[in-house]
């Protein structure tokens, strides 16, 4: 696989970062991940934004437009010739190299590293299952959670619901609350609203979540946001996580209960219409 690393495209295994980039020894950088369809992304503008706040949240003083990101993404892409220009992406920005210790200070020597690997759409599950985690959500470092390097308690709920594909685990906040996926946002349905947790449980303001949020009401369907006990969730009638890679994946369980997956009515009506919004690039690109 060829990456782009600080201007420069590199086999991966020649791709050097400085020991002393803080992004490692601190975990102080930030990334976006999504698809390519056909050599083009979907909702990239809503990538960027959040990639720009979260920099300007860290003070990592860098300049990066979308242009500058679609050239690199261009150039990738004859590169390494993704099957039909269907791939993921991981757009990487780190502190860079500073002295020791921990500064007060911007960081004025950002890493840009940016990969793409083939992606097969037909690898994404029809329906899931979904492990309630024994672990609980942490708090965010700052005011909104970020997607940061600083991953570990991700990697405890993974550990805890294991490498099986077609299970996500489903994080609570130390209250109780439904929070979200391990890699996901969580939605579901009851009586024709649809709720998902509120940014104040401490989730991530995840890119398709925003789209659902804004997407729902064009087709009729209130949307409503708060902090929602568990029993809230195992009473809905369909529930569905969303991520920018996996799109719109329907529950077919949770814990004991029982729902539709895959034939569930609105989750089928949502999917078809970011199908659309996505292949016609309508008013979201």
């Amino acid at each position: 696989m060829i990456i782009y690393l600080n201007g420069q495209y590199l086999e991966e295994g020649e791709a050097r970062l400085s020991p002393f980039d803080h992004g490692f020894l601190y975990g102080i950088g930030v990334f976006e991940t999504f698809r390519l369809y056909e050599g083009k992304p979907f909702l990239f503008e809503w990538h960027m934004e959040r990639l720009e706040r979260a920099v300007s949240e860290l003070k990592i003083d860098i300049s990066l437009t979308k242009d500058d990101i679609l050239e690199v993404l261009d150039e990738l892409l004859k590169l390494n010739q993704p099957p039909n220009g269907h791939a993921r992406v991981r757009l990487n920005i780190s502190a860079g190299p500073s002295a020791s210790g921990l500064s007060a200070d911007s960081y004025k020597q950002p890493g840009v590293m940016v990969t793409m690997n083939a992606f097969d759409p037909s690898s994404i599950p029809a329906e899931k299952e979904g492990v309630v985690l024994q672990v609980r959500r942490n708090t965010p470092e700052g005011p909104l959670r970020l997607k940061s390097h600083h991953f570990l308690n991700n990697l405890y709920g993974k550990r805890e619901v294991g490498n099986d594909p077609q299970k996500e685990g489903i994080f609570l906040t130390d209250g109780g609350a439904v929070a979200e996926g391990i890699i996901s946002n969580v939605f579901w349905t009851k009586d024709g609203c649809v709720y998902t947790p509120s940014l104040k449980t401490g989730i991530l303001d995840g890119v398709t979540r925003r789209y659902i949020i804004e997407r729902f009401p064009k087709m009729g369907v209130e949307v409503r946001q708060g902090e929602y006990p568990l029993e809230h969730l195992l009473r809905a009638d369909e529930a569905w996580m969303t991520n920018s890679v996996q799109e719109i994946v329907p529950f077919r369980k949770i814990g004991n209960a029982l729902f539709p997956g895959k034939d569930g009515s609105l989750t089928k009506s949502l999917q078809e219409v970011y199908t659309n919004d996505r292949q016609r690039n309508k008013d979201y690109y």
